[in-house]
């Protein structure tokens, strides 16, 4: 029986469903060889019959195994006197498809390898001529090999483009169907990803223009090409930018062949990859600084050698400090860093990008130093990574907190929802102070997986300050832009989004209509209602730092800033001297090289990674919450436990397990949204606390490494880089922690088991509130703030440098003071992990709420509290009015 809807709409994906398949096929196919006859037999030829059926369905959109092999493959199930012939074939095609089978022919030349999509209306006698016409033009010198696979129907060509991440090139005739012809079922279960309608009531090139769009939107990094048989010349100037090409289908096949490699190639160029290792083989005589170049102070050392061992001659030989002899300057790129930024900034959907060989820590103080003035207002989303807050000290504005909404029962917290955004910048506006309101720094996605509705976020406050500059922390999220559903939330496609809508009659009509429909609406009403800004006035000032070396390939600290800005130019010469007070004048190579070629991968597998990686991770929740073990003591975090209902318009539950459709509807509509890839795991039932399960457990008796825990909870990444392996081996560890809590409850005395009861619900049901921000005292704060929230955090930070202007305090003196009533001021930013933001910040009062939530926390590490003399505060001097 044939795949149905539900079960394609409802898998992982297609490119696992389709390596299960074919693993169970061949599973069947060795046990048929091993029992050739009797009822054994007969079972597993009716399920060989239906497994095999039911690949039927997508098989046409992947080059391997291909036609030929799949026809071989159902003639072979229909004799079981081949049995041994057909278990040979399947196994090979399961092996292929599961890991890539060392011995396949097509792997072995090292060349890598895609596959390219022929959009036609073919008979089959032509689509057998498109099958060997192009292979034809290969030479041995082609630095790639590609397959063809023909799709009739515009819809079969999107999904192809969705079910097959090797797809790298796409070549298309005009005289392609609208709809397939025979089994739709793939495109029955995921039309909400196909929207291609009335594509035979246009003329040719918006036929062929829609189609090429609908690939683009999908998969931005594909090469489009169109192919015709006459009128190239009117249809390359009707269609505009959006093919790569257009040609003429009369011509040499070589000439497409070529183009096709060209288009890839550009893709895979890494110039300051390329230029490093030039320069490594290059004989260079040293008479500059760094003795490790060439690995002269190292290799043939008594004492160091083992550092040549180590690390390979490779290092050695690339390391300078040269930017000459074919290298270059980062703080003054010209050639191939300069390049190597280019390819970056196409890739990732920038106007320009720039790589950071020191982390997000500096790109984000790069960004604000560059765009923030003495006195700027700043909203600041209080609990983003540090380098936010000390980069607003080095900047010298005020800060305006924002607070997220909180988890308590997890320890964490989500985000800041969008009417308590507009609250804020409503309040500047109505106290004619909207003109100081710079920025806004709101982190994306965060530490736990919540997910902004970044154009929502702009669009609404815009409305408000069209000119507002948005630096959206992306340190986790610099996968996001390889995979459709992503995409749409990330700061640079959001910002072209917006450029592009904004410029449009309809859009202006829009907001003609809206002002209209708000004409009378109070101050009060606005932060709850849908606002759009002015189509005239508006200006899309758009940052994202991106820790590249979190979430793609890069070496530790390799971070890139990409900028979609309309005025840049305004901030071009401050961004430059931000750059440079940030950036080591030894920037190391090594770091730039792994950017570029991390870039270089993404532009070619990206899609893939990025859909294995979520495959990946709705495996490890799927076999989690369904392992019957695993349930008593384990639980996965699902939207609707990190999202609160009113911020999840699309309503339903357990969305995460309802396939990629409901993903997608969900990412569509809701204010959050929760990135399955972050798969956190509450773990209370245990009895064993986040940190102690975290090292104790994970990391010293399972070798595994977590990202980050809480009071209750774990969190597990998937990343590009996830194995299946790595998966299976973290489900072990849970298992085996299961298993031992099991059996050490089954030799419990009743003392025992009551004390490990108390352990569990003190873990699932004691929760310390977690603190909103207190408010900056009014030795901070502007002259008739008012309910105006910001303050001057760095005078407060460096009266902490004069002794004579702090003290230090226990809890409890801290505790007698704030019951005395006396205001008492932070002087340091106390930070305890987790949440892994600071409670505190210099300027701010403590609260009894804050005290009450360090008191209860469990966890050991808490930079910015002495345990020995206590908080840090100002004294009474600190405080005094300034002269």
């Amino acid at each position: 029986m044939p795949h149905d809807i539900e079960k394609i709409a409802s898998y992982n994906g297609v490119v696992q469903l389709r390596a299960d398949t074919w693993w169970r096929i061949a599973d069947l196919a060795r046990r048929r060889a091993a029992a050739p006859s009797g009822p054994a037999a007969e079972e597993l030829h009716r399920a060989l019959v239906e497994q095999l059926a039911s690949t039927d369905a997508y098989e046409r959109y992947f080059s391997y195994p291909g036609p030929e092999a799949v026809a071989r493959v159902h003639t072979l199930v229909a004799e079981p006197t081949e049995a041994k012939e057909l278990a040979e074939i399947t196994d090979r095609i399961s092996r292929r498809l599961t890991d890539g089978d060392p011995s396949d022919e097509r792997l072995v030349d090292g060349r890598p390898r895609f596959d390219v999509l022929v959009l036609a209306a073919t008979s089959p006698g032509d689509e057998e001529f498109i099958r060997t016409q192009l292979p034809t033009a290969r030479r041995p010198e082609d630095p790639f090999r590609y397959e063809p696979v023909v799709v009739h129907s515009a819809t079969d060509a999107v999904i192809a483009a969705l079910v097959n991440p090797q797809i790298q090139a796409v070549v298309m005739r005009s005289d392609f169907l609208s709809v397939p012809v025979g089994d739709t079922v793939v495109a029955d279960a995921l039309e909400a990803s196909v929207e291609l309608d009335e594509l035979d009531a246009v003329g040719t090139a918006d036929r062929v223009t829609a189609v090429a769009t609908a690939l683009r939107d999908l998969r931005p990094e594909l090469d489009l090409y169109l192919l015709e048989s006459a009128a190239v010349e009117m249809l390359a100037a009707s269609v505009g930018t959006v093919f790569d090409g257009v040609l003429l289908a009369q011509e040499d096949v070589l000439d497409l062949h070529l183009t096709i490699l060209r288009g890839v190639s550009k893709r895979y160029r890494a110039p300051f990859f390329h230029a490093l290792t030039e320069y490594a083989r290059k004989p260079t005589g040293v008479f500059h600084a760094m003795p490790i170049s060439r690995g002269h102070s190292v290799v043939g050392s008594q004492w160091i050698g083992e550092m040549a061992d180590f690390y390979g001659l490779n290092i050695f030989l690339a390391e300078t400090s040269s930017t000459a002899g074919g290298l270059d300057s980062l703080l003054e790129p010209h050639g191939p860093i300069r390049e190597a930024q280019d390819l970056a900034a196409r890739a990732f959907g920038a106007e320009r990008t720039y790589f950071v060989t020191n982390g997000t820590s500096t790109a984000n103080k790069i960004v604000e130093q560059a765009l923030l003035r003495p006195d700027d207002v700043v909203l600041v989303d209080r609990n983003c990574h540090k380098s936010h807050h000390y980069a607003q000290v080095l900047a010298g504005s005020r800060v305006a907190y924002l607070d997220s909404y909180s988890l308590d029962e997890f320890s964490m917290y989500g985000a800041i929802p969008i009417p308590d955004i507009k609250r804020v910048l409503l309040q500047y506006r109505d106290a004619g102070r909207l003109d100081e309101v710079t920025m806004i720094s709101l982190t994306n996605c965060t530490f736990d997986g919540v997910v902004y509705d970044v154009e929502r976020v702009m669009t609404e406050c815009l409305a408000i300050k069209p000119d507002l500059v948005f630096l959206w922390d992306e340190a986790w999220f610099g996968f996001a832009r390889f995979h459709p559903i992503y995409r749409r939330r990330t700061a640079m496609a959001a910002a072209a989004s917006l450029a592009a809508r904004f410029r449009t009659p309809e859009y202006r009509a829009e907001y003609e209509r809206r002002v209209a429909e708000l004409e009378g609406v109070s101050a009060d009403e606005l932060a709850g209602e849908s606002l759009l800004p002015d189509p005239d006035a508006v200006r899309i000032r758009v940052y994202a730092t991106q820790s590249t070396h979190k979430t793609l390939t890069s070496l530790r600290q390799g971070s890139m800033i990409h900028v979609h800005d309309e005025d840049f130019r305004s901030s071009a010469a401050a961004f430059g001297e931000a750059y440079m007070t940030h950036t080591s004048t030894s920037p190391n190579y090594q770091i730039l090289a792994s950017l570029d070629m991390g870039r270089r991968q993404v532009e070619l597998e990206g899609y893939e990674r990025v859909q294995r990686q979520i495959e990946l991770a709705m495996t490890l929740r799927d076999t989690v919450a369904g392992h019957p073990l695993l349930q008593k003591y384990f639980r996965v975090l699902e939207a609707e436990d990190l999202i609160p209902e009113q911020y999840r318009a699309s309503g339903a539950d357990g969305m995460l397990h309802a396939g990629p459709l409901a993903m997608d509807r969900a990412w569509r509509t809701d204010e959050f949204v929760l990135d399955p890839c972050r798969v956190t795991i509450e773990i209370g039932g245990t009895g064993i606390d986040g940190d102690t399960f975290r090292h104790g457990q994970l990391m010293d008796r399972w070798g595994i490494q977590v990202n980050k825990t809480t009071r209750n909870t774990v969190l597990a990444m998937t990343n590009i880089g996830t194995t299946r392996t790595a998966v299976a081996h973290l489900v072990r560890a849970l298992v085996g922690i299961a298993e031992e809590i099991e059996a050490g409850n089954a030799r419990r005395d009743e003392r025992e088991l009551a004390a490990f009861t108390e352990r569990v619900r003190s873990l699932q049901e004691e929760h310390p509130p977690l603190p909103d921000f207190s408010r900056f005292h009014d030795a901070f704060r502007a002259s008739g703030a008012g309910e105006l929230p910001d303050g001057d955090m760095r005078r407060a930070y460096f009266l902490a440098y004069d002794e004579d202007m702090i003290e230090y305090l226990s809890a409890a003196e801290l505790r007698a003071r704030l019951d005395a009533g006396d205001a008492v001021v932070s002087a340091s930013f106390v930070t305890p992990y987790p949440p892994g933001f600071p409670i505190l910040v210099p300027g701010q009062e403590v609260s009894l709420d804050i005290l009450d939530f360090m008191d209860a926390l469990d966890t050991k590490e808490i930079h910015g509290l002495d345990p020995a003399r206590g908080y840090q505060v100002l004294s009474a001097a600190g405080l005094a009015p300034k002269d």
